[in-house]
């Protein structure tokens, strides 16, 4: 069967909220906790040869892995690491591991077998392989469809010192040790080989309006140094009674000694109904522990349009720390990021600062005075603009940049192009901010999966018909756009005076970062690129739907150690459903 392609285009010390990422680790999505796509890095290529890199010649069948060794000579690749079939996590780098999450398509451990998602783990130097979480998927029947086959983990973890958080697959809050099994099982928790094991029975019903998870574990699996060390876990699906609609994504955000999450609560397989409406949206977890600290007080569920997949951001405004979120709803919030206590053992309250509506009135009612239905499709051409014109949800993270907040409008990328919208809002104020807090809005995006880079006052953003949008930060006029020539789930990255962007198209595009469009580059990456290019270190990490790509200026060609250290990197047996 044909994987169906999901998005989820997917934290540091408060210090580093103002200004770009430095030149140093990428430690988050986003780079740094405003999720601002930019990094002052530079030296940074504008092409490299990706084909070279994994063996693939330039129209080669991209379903059939190569069984050769890579090539030893090649431009600006340092390495390139095999990673399953289907990629949509953004790789994370920190303390000289890099992190990414796939799914279980070329198996690295014979003991995890079948569809899987995954959360890799490589040495930054050379790409060696270090350690990886491997869970079992949630089986899907009834109205329950939260983990599509196929999907890995889409997520981008989170690394805070020694630890990783990451969200999984199976709705589930993770919180590893970085250095993996390789120095021992480092606890509290100690049930890694039940975790990890495929359950023997396994169903999400709702009845009576209640939703009730039934689960028998299954065998438990032998743990060994390549694996995950889980150091606590929280079930979102068991204790929250979430109900995700697809996927379940979240890049986590910390803030002092707690965890930020998106649930990822949504509507079932009827894709008109919220079995769990007063499941909350948005919790704090102790990062230390894993307890459950808080949840919004926004009460988001019952609006919810399909799913909920924004990751949160935060900023400072006026001597206060503000928690932004893009709701299901297609409402933008601001949390107190403080929570307020809760009373006897109760989970305390994350209380709602301001909301402000994404949608543009005429999105939501038509002329006749009715509401516009949220199915309403796009048709015609894949650039109808025309088409589709209902209200949306938030896929896409906010930025927070310099007391303005940006984000983006979209649906699943299953629901086509349709009317879509970049609102800039001013980051103070109390309450509806929808008409006061409103600097501007570009209605000329579309849908949009793809988070945004603001950097020198322009505002980078693509959407998913393919075109990248730069904007005035100030006024919202256009400065210039780029018809990519095909779809874009990705963000932008802006960095060394260049926007990097990863196409559904197989390519990489590489274009001046200004107010003059100029096309600097355009690598062919031989698959789909669902990710976000990140910097660390002075290296460009890109991962398309099997490889993940380390690029450094002036590499030439590779040592012929390093090329035998690649070609033991596993491959899917032949035959296998690929990137097309």
């Amino acid at each position: 069967m044909k994987p169906i392609r999901w998005i989820v285009a997917t934290l540091a010390a408060v210090g580093c909220l103002a200004g770009p990422a430095g030149a140093g680790d990428w430690p988050q999505w986003g780079g740094t906790a405003d999720r601002n796509m930019v990094s002052d890095a530079k030296g940074l290529p504008d092409r490299f040869d990706a084909l070279a890199a994994t063996a693939r010649p330039v129209g080669g069948n991209p379903r059939r892995p190569p069984q050769d060794p890579p090539s030893p000579a090649t431009t600006n690749v340092k390495w390139a690491a095999r990673l399953g079939t289907q990629t949509y996590g953004n790789p994370t780098v920190s303390g000289g591991r890099v992190f990414v999450g796939t799914n279980n398509g070329a198996p690295r451990d014979p003991k995890y077998v079948g569809d899987r998602g995954v959360l890799m783990c490589f040495d930054e130097a050379d790409g060696r392989f270090l350690w990886q979480l491997v869970v079992p998927k949630l089986p899907q029947g009834g109205q329950f469809n939260a983990d599509e086959p196929g999907l890995g983990i889409c997520s981008s973890p989170t690394v805070d010192g020694d630890r990783v958080y990451v969200t999984t697959s199976r709705c589930e809050v993770l919180c590893l040790d970085v250095k993996g099994m390789a120095d021992g099982n480092g606890g509290p928790f100690k049930d890694e080989a039940a975790c990890v094991a495929k359950p023997r029975d396994f169903s999400v019903t709702e009845e009576q309006g209640e939703m009730v998870v039934r689960s028998e574990p299954g065998d438990p699996v032998a743990i060994g140094p390549t694996d995950a060390d889980i150091l606590w876990r929280f079930d979102m699906l068991g204790r929250l009674k979430v109900w995700p609609q697809d996927a379940t994504n979240c890049s986590v955000l910390i803030w002092k000694n707690y965890v930020y999450v998106t649930t990822s609560n949504g509507v079932d397989k009827s894709h008109a109904h919220v079995p769990s409406p007063k499941a909350p949206s948005l919790i704090v977890l102790d990062k230390r522990t894993g307890e459950l600290v808080a949840v919004d007080d926004a009460d988001i569920g019952p609006r919810i349009l399909h799913g909920q997949w924004s990751s949160p951001s935060l900023g400072v405004v006026g001597g206060r720390t503000l928690v932004f979120y893009g709701g299901g709803d297609g409402c933008l919030y601001a949390f107190d990021a403080e929570p307020v206590p809760g009373k006897g053992g109760a989970p305390g309250r994350l209380r709602k600062v301001w909301w402000f509506d994404c949608n543009p009135p005429e999105y939501r009612v038509g002329e006749n005075g009715k509401p516009i239905p949220y199915k309403s499709r796009a048709g015609g051409k894949d650039k109808d603009k025309g088409a589709g014109r209902g209200p949306s949800e938030i896929i896409a993270t906010p930025v927070f940049h310099d007391g303005r907040v940006y984000v983006a409008v979209g649906q699943d990328p299953r629901h086509g192009p349709g009317a879509g919208c970049l609102s800039c809002v001013s980051a103070g104020g109390t309450g509806d901010v929808t008409r006061s807090g409103l600097i501007w809005r570009a209605t000329g995006v579309d849908r949009s999966l793809s988070t945004v880079s603001v950097a020198d006052g322009l505002v980078y953003a693509a959407d998913y018909t393919g075109v990248l949008h730069c904007l005035d930060s100030r006024t919202g006029q256009t400065v210039w756009t780029h018809d990519c020539e095909s779809r874009v789930w990705g963000s932008t990255l802006v960095a060394d005076g260049k926007v990097y962007l990863g196409t559904e198209g197989r390519r990489l595009l590489v274009l001046a970062a200004g107010r003059e469009k100029k096309v600097l580059g355009e690598i062919n990456m031989g698959a789909p690129v669902y990710t976000t290019a990140v910097v660390a270190n002075g290296v460009l990490y890109v991962a398309s739907q099997r490889w993940l790509y380390a690029v450094q200026a002036g590499i030439g060609p590779r040592s012929a150690s390093t090329a035998k250290s690649m070609a033991g990197q596993p491959h899917p047996p032949a035959g296998e459903a690929g990137d097309a």
